[in-house]
């Protein structure tokens, strides 16, 4: 099978040029002028921008939480994936406690086969790490799976104490795997979230206000002081605080090899969302929480300087009525919120639009740096001879109405409902075969596979992420 795009004007992490790329067999063959060249099938993209496949490093698909499970599973969040400009996720296994992760692992691969319309590669949630296990995390690695995620929160329950956590980073050291971490203080929180219960305090909006920024700040110091220790790189998911940017930029500039993600609701979205009436705050329950619009800033500058590498989503939608668990007790609702489907378009419009980030910055952060932290590129997150055909043609002329009227992610709400954003995403192609064609998913199944994962370039001191 030969593909020619012609024409567009081509954008990766370091250049903007305008020319055609030719693809056989899934991979880009060659880039260059190819007039008069036979193909299979010929793209039109002159007018439109050409970057690479997104990547969301940060997705939970068909998962438990709470009692319940997330709406979105590997057929309609990666097809939301797909008519949203991504085209590779990384999801999340979650150990169970006592058990082998490599059996969860297991799990997920189960469920994701023959479902996913993108690409998806996995991270491993370790909630149990006792000195027996950890050979397990050799297996893992050797499996293809090297980033592992630990919680300093949620105390009896996913949460690993500092000297757990310590442990992994060393052992992570000698067998090529990255450590990633969710930074609260969760016995902090606990203790605020059962003073505000005592007072009657029940209502979504006490949600956010009994996990204080400064519970971010305070761990992600904590987990910044650790990786230094071990003398290994760290990844802090989903950042959403002036002070954890300012603690990252501080590590960094003292030669950590610190790296973090946000996510586009922490950018874009406000604690008020948690006060809407009739418990519809609930909707916008996530941890860490929504804050104040005094972070927005602060984080936009942490990814347009290089503080802030990635932008995942954290991808984990409910149904409204799944959430009534919760009425009476914030602590009960489940915690998440979709954007899978919104984030490229959402960091085009409001980033580079709007000025906030360049177009090469864009792609680092919506692909390139992710395939690099994560051990995908040069496959992913490229436009060059050998890399998969992961492909965006991008209309910057065109336009998005976001709405739960024409959303593919499956939950009954749009976050971002009514916004119209600046810029229209026509045609995606993975592995050179059109995905996506006029906005709508148009392959006749499901076209994603498992990708493994390699050794993260955050592990060579020589690589530099920015």
């Amino acid at each position: 099978m030969k593909v020619l795009v012609e024409g567009g004007r081509i954008v990766t992490a370091i250049q903007d040029y305008v020319a055609d790329i030719l693809i056989e067999d899934g991979r880009i063959r060659a880039i260059g002028s190819f007039e008069g060249t036979e193909a299979d099938e010929r793209i039109d993209a002159s007018g439109h921008l050409v970057f690479p496949g997104g990547i969301d490093p940060h997705t939970h698909l068909d998962t438990p939480v709470a009692g319940t499970v997330i709406s979105d599973d590997f057929d309609t969040g990666t097809r939301a994936s797909a008519v949203g400009g991504t085209t590779t996720i990384v999801d999340f296994a979650i150990q169970e406690k006592g058990s082998d992760p490599r059996a969860s692992l297991m799990r997920w691969h189960e469920m994701a086969a023959g479902k996913a319309a993108v690409d998806y590669a996995f991270h491993q949630i370790l909630t149990d790490l006792p000195d027996s296990m950890l050979p397990a995390l050799d297996g893992l690695v050797a499996e293809g799976v090297t980033s592992f995620k630990l919680f300093m929160a949620y105390p009896n329950a996913w949460m690993l104490d500092d000297g757990v956590i310590f442990k992994a980073m060393r052992y992570s050291a000698e067998n090529g795997g990255f450590i990633m971490l969710h930074c609260e203080n969760g016995y902090a929180i606990d203790a605020l979230v059962e003073d505000s219960l005592a007072r009657g305090d029940s209502d979504p909006v006490f949600h956010a206000r009994t996990r204080p920024s400064l519970a971010e700040d305070e761990a992600t110091r904590r987990g910044i002081a650790l990786a230094e220790m071990a003398g290994v790189p760290l990844y802090v998911v989903h950042m959403s605080s002036a002070g954890s940017v300012q603690a990252m930029a501080e590590a960094r500039d003292r030669g950590v090899r610190a790296y973090a993600e946000t996510c586009p609701h922490y950018l874009l979205l406000t604690d008020d969302r948690l006060a809407e009436p009739d418990f519809k705050g609930a909707n916008y329950v996530c941890s860490p929480p929504l804050r104040s619009s005094d972070h927005h800033d602060p984080l936009w500058n942490g990814l347009r300087v290089g503080d802030l590498q990635a932008v995942g989503t954290d991808h984990a939608p409910f149904f409204f009525e799944q959430r009534q668990v919760g009425r009476d007790d914030f602590s009960k609702i489940p915690n998440g919120l979709p954007g899978i489907e919104w984030r490229v378009g959402l960091l085009y419009s409001y980033g580079v639009a709007e000025g906030r980030i360049s177009l090469n910055r864009f792609v680092e952060i919506t692909s390139t740096n992710a395939a690099k932290l994560f051990g995908l590129y040069p496959r992913k997150g490229e436009i060059a001879p050998g890399s998969d055909a992961d492909l965006v043609v991008f209309d910057p002329a065109g336009s998005t109405t976001l709405s739960l009227a024409n959303q593919v992610t499956n939950c009954d709400y749009n976050p971002y409902e009514g916004t119209v954003l600046e810029g229209a995403i026509r045609t995606v192609m993975l592995r050179g075969e059109v995905i996506v064609r006029d906005g709508r998913y148009a392959a006749p199944g499901p076209r994603g596979a498992f990708v493994r994962t390699t050794e993260s370039a955050a592990l060579s001191s020589s690589t530099l992420v920015s």
